[in-house]
């Protein structure tokens, strides 16, 4: 993959479901093999291997065609054995997870994979036993992911995350890494955190205004960025108040609009988004307007005019099925999305027990999409 400036080819890796609620790998033939479908999708990992609960993935491409994948996984989200597992492959020949940074015994949240210009991958993910008081680490690997640097704190002595807190931060155009950040203590304010220096040191801008006069619930967090034009870039937020949120920079980053409502439904799920080298932006997200709502449809929306509107649509997991008691409800959840040129690459948390992932052109997710209602 040709390393694109508009963004630093990470994304938390998540899954994907166009399969229903059935497991494994799908079958390809010898032909299939050497012509490969449009469309494909599949696991990373299998029901309950190697621990029982997963979440929150991130997705690299390398410029072999290789991806990597990572995730966090234990016996549940938030307890003490929670680590940061990964995976590297392809459709169909992918290796075997494993846990590759555990630090110390407290939960450990959210990855992010990025690529820095010099060819390393840097993966930054949280660590602590609350969400509101968690610290921001990351590790580097010269080597196309094989081996991993001792781990080290982002911003040392910080309290409440630091850099990317679940999206890919971007490169823009002059040269400076963004990272969607917010704050959960209290009421939930996001920001962008900002590097001159290639990653190494970073400084956070003002959190984002909100009319909260307006707004129901605690607020706004996780930002996805896309840069439009050199200086002006771009982000949509998840909410607690039914849609997704939208906030603008045209001093490439350093202050930003007020946040304003979309009409892209948001039920306080994560989000992510690309935007292709023409332009089209492909946001992954859950339909739903309840705050706490529903995560048991997932779709990718597509945008041709820079995310003022959204006509075609594409829902690539959904299960309606009523949980039984003490079930949990379907869930398809956390997309990250990445793209090299018109190969979009997709993943998320599929029911909390696998990582999946969605695999396609943009020409096959025009085809497949309809009107968006």
């Amino acid at each position: 993959m040709k390393f694109n400036k508009t963004m630093i080819t990470f994304s938390l890796l998540a899954g994907t479901v166009l399969m229903s609620c059935g497991g494994g790998e799908t079958q390809k033939s010898e032909s299939a093999a050497n012509n490969p479908p449009a469309i494909e999708t599949g696991f990373f990992t299998e029901d309950g291997v190697p621990v029982p609960e997963v979440h929150a993935s991130t997705v690299l491409q390398l410029n072999n065609g290789e991806i990597i994948a990572a995730w966090f996984g234990g016996k549940k989200e938030g307890t003490d054995d929670v680590g940061i597992f990964l995976v590297k492959g392809k459709p169909g020949a992918w290796g075997e997870p494993k846990e590759i940074s555990k630090i110390r015994e407290d939960a450990h949240w959210n990855p992010v994979l990025a690529l820095s210009p010099d060819g390393k991958i840097i993966l930054f993910f949280k660590v602590g036993k609350k969400i509101p008081t968690w610290e921001t680490w990351y590790i580097q690997s010269e080597d196309k992911g094989n081996t991993w640097s001792e781990a080290k704190e982002l911003v040392t002595g910080d309290k409440g995350g630091r850099g990317p807190v679940k999206n890919k931060p971007i490169i823009l155009s002059d040269g400076k890494w963004i990272a969607g950040a917010s704050h959960e203590e209290g009421p939930w304010e996001a920001f962008a955190d900002i590097s001159t220096d290639n990653g190494i040191t970073w400084k956070a801008t003002p959190y984002l205004t909100l009319d909260r006069k307006n707004f129901n619930g605690k607020g706004i967090i996780q930002p996805t960025l896309w840069e439009s034009a050199p200086g002006k870039v771009h982000m949509l937020l998840r909410s607690t108040n039914g849609a997704i949120y939208r906030a603008d920079s045209e001093d490439g980053g350093l202050s930003w609009s007020a946040a304003y409502k979309t009409d892209m439904p948001n039920p306080n799920s994560g989000i992510d988004l690309t935007k292709l080298d023409d332009g089209t932006l492909v946001l992954a997200y859950n339909p739903d307007t309840a705050n706490w709502g529903s995560r048991s449809s997932l779709s990718l929306a597509l945008s041709f005019d820079n995310g003022a509107t959204w006509p075609k649509e594409l829902n690539i997991a959904h299960d309606d099925r009523q949980p039984g008691e003490g079930e949990r409800r379907p869930e398809f959840s956390y997309p990250a999305v990445i793209h090299d040129g018109d190969n979009i690459v997709v993943t998320y948390t599929w029911n909390r027990k696998k990582v999946a992932y969605w695999i396609g052109t943009k020409e096959a997710l025009i085809n497949a999409a309809k009107d968006r209602k």
